[in-house]
């Protein structure tokens, strides 16, 4: 379920910087998983994948790894803001909720090419690898549990 109503789509259709696509290609660098404290939303769906594909429990896995937030859950921080799921990379990567196959393409980052180039200067990522095009960015844009 996407937290982008029609109506934001709407309004990303009429007026958008990247018509022309946005190039990224995540670097696994660990910028967006390190520093600030945050929020890394899971469904129970995606927890329960993840423990199956750790051969966990889901029960262990909520316990040791994550704590309720909304209507999912939300993965632990070390006291550096760390994710418990980054040890010099993302322990999970092919397993990593919605938020984070997502990322950057979130409505709050596209809002505005100002948004993007400011993430530029944080994210490696930004400006390299394969071009998304239009369509493609939208259709990650409403993937986004953001």
């Amino acid at each position: 379920m996407s937290a982008v109503d029609g109506e934001a789509m709407a309004r990303m259709r009429r007026r958008v910087f990247f018509r022309e696509g946005l190039r990224f290609s995540c670097q696994r660098c660990g910028a967006c998983c390190t520093g600030a404290p945050g929020t890394v939303y899971f469904t129970l769906g995606e927890v329960e994948a993840l423990a199956g594909a750790q051969g966990r429990s889901v029960e262990a896995l909520l316990g040791e790894k994550f704590y309720p937030y909304r209507d999912g859950y939300s993965a632990r921080e070390y006291e550096d803001g760390r994710c418990v799921f980054f040890a010099a990379g993302c322990t999970i990567y092919e397993q990593r909720p919605a938020q984070c196959r997502t990322f950057p393409f979130w409505l709050k980052i596209l809002r505005s090419e100002e948004r993007w180039r400011a993430l530029a200067e944080q994210c490696p990522g930004v400006d390299q690898g394969e071009v998304h095009d239009y369509e493609a960015i939208l259709r990650i844009v409403g993937e986004s549990p953001l």
